[in-house]
């Protein structure tokens, strides 16, 4: 999806809450996985916080890590295939070292998700209704009609044409966005505090995508969620996120509040990101740059800082890009970024190669 950047007379939102209390707080998560061929480090030493009210887009590549975070903070990996390491407390409670049971009590009911392809996701032998209602039933003890008034109640909250009659039907008899719709309406059905979003406006329409985004922005503000958008696509975070996290190689390489990453981006690969982004709000003069070469395998990634062998400069005197691993420790409290370049080279750079293009 393209949209316009954000626009320069809107107010600069404060980065999420760096309080131990934040509503979310994950805190060195790593999640590994075992294979013939090595061991995957999907996720690797990444932290961050979130809360009510507000919203964090990750964004990155394919095999960023991104969906992986995301699973990973709801407990959906097996836990024999996986392992997770590290912490994440959702309102004061430790979900990492819980036990299964609790964790699925918490799942639907205080967190939820919107996974990428519903038609997957949902259950094709049973009618959209019959799976919003189990949903419903999970954490309520209430009678199926009552459950089936609440379905239905959440259909139409969601803008689903006569919800009476499409209760009862099929997910293939849903198009791509009325899914998405069903989807959202199953996800917040027990009203969670916290939603994931993996990549919700993937292959719909422009049209249908402005209004997926638009009915996630209205919930939010009814009920006061915190929400992750994952996303690959910078228009969708432009359009929703109060902060952005930008993920490479299984950890993060930006961490900042949304205006700072769209108009101060300091990392290289963010520059990347935003150089390959169509716009609509100006007028097109030059080819979009895309971010050379490919990304790093999680079982064998580059010594040093792992973006090093895309970075067009790398090459610079005195900087052990190749050697030494960055952290978010060399940016800011409230601008982390992962890179040895100095902050006064990063904003020259910034300003001389790519803030013209942008």
């Amino acid at each position: 999806m393209s949209t316009s950047l954000l626009k320069d007379g809107d107010p600069s939102p404060a980065r999420a809450g760096t309080s131990a209390q934040a509503f979310l707080d994950v805190r060195d998560l790593r999640i590994h996985f075992k294979t013939d061929d090595g061991v995957v480090k999907a996720v690797d030493g990444l932290t961050f916080q979130l809360e009510r009210g507000e919203t964090l887009g990750i964004v990155g590549e394919s095999g960023s890590g991104k969906s992986v975070t995301s699973l990973g903070i709801l407990g959906l990996h097996r836990r024999g295939s996986a392992k997770i390491s590290g912490e994440v407390w959702l309102d004061g409670e430790e979900l990492i070292g819980a036990s299964p049971e609790r964790v699925r009590t918490l799942r639907g009911a205080k967190m939820s998700m919107i996974f990428q392809d519903p038609l997957t996701a949902m259950h094709p032998y049973y009618t959209v209704g019959k799976q919003i209602i189990e949903a419903y039933r999970v954490h309520h003890k209430v009678g199926k009609a009552d459950a089936r008034r609440r379905a239905v109640e959440m259909l139409d909250r969601v803008g689903i044409p006569q919800p009476q009659k499409r209760v009862d039907d099929y997910p293939h008899q849903f198009s791509g966005g009325m899914r998405q719709r069903a989807m959202i309406a199953m996800s917040l059905v027990n009203n969670p505090q916290l939603l994931i979003a993996d990549e919700p406006t993937t292959a719909l329409d422009v049209t249908v995508q402005a209004q997926i985004l638009d009915l996630i922005r209205d919930l939010q503000a009814e009920y006061n969620s915190a929400v992750i958008i994952i996303t690959h696509d910078l228009g969708v975070v432009a359009e929703l996120a109060d902060d952005i996290l930008v993920m490479y190689g299984g950890k993060a390489v930006e961490h900042a509040s949304a205006q700072d990453v769209f108009r101060r981006p300091e990392h290289p690969y963010a520059w990347g990101l935003l150089s390959s982004m169509p716009r609509v709000d100006r007028e097109v003069r030059d080819r979009l740059v895309p971010i050379k070469g490919n990304p790093p395998s999680l079982i064998n990634l580059p010594s040093g800082c792992s973006f090093h062998p895309r970075c067009p400069y790398v090459e610079r005197n005195g900087i052990p890009c190749k050697t030494v691993e960055p952290t978010l420790a060399e940016g800011t409290a409230e601008h982390g970024v992962a890179c040895h370049i100095p902050p006064a080279e990063r904003l020259a750079i910034f300003k001389s190669d790519i803030a013209p293009s942008l």
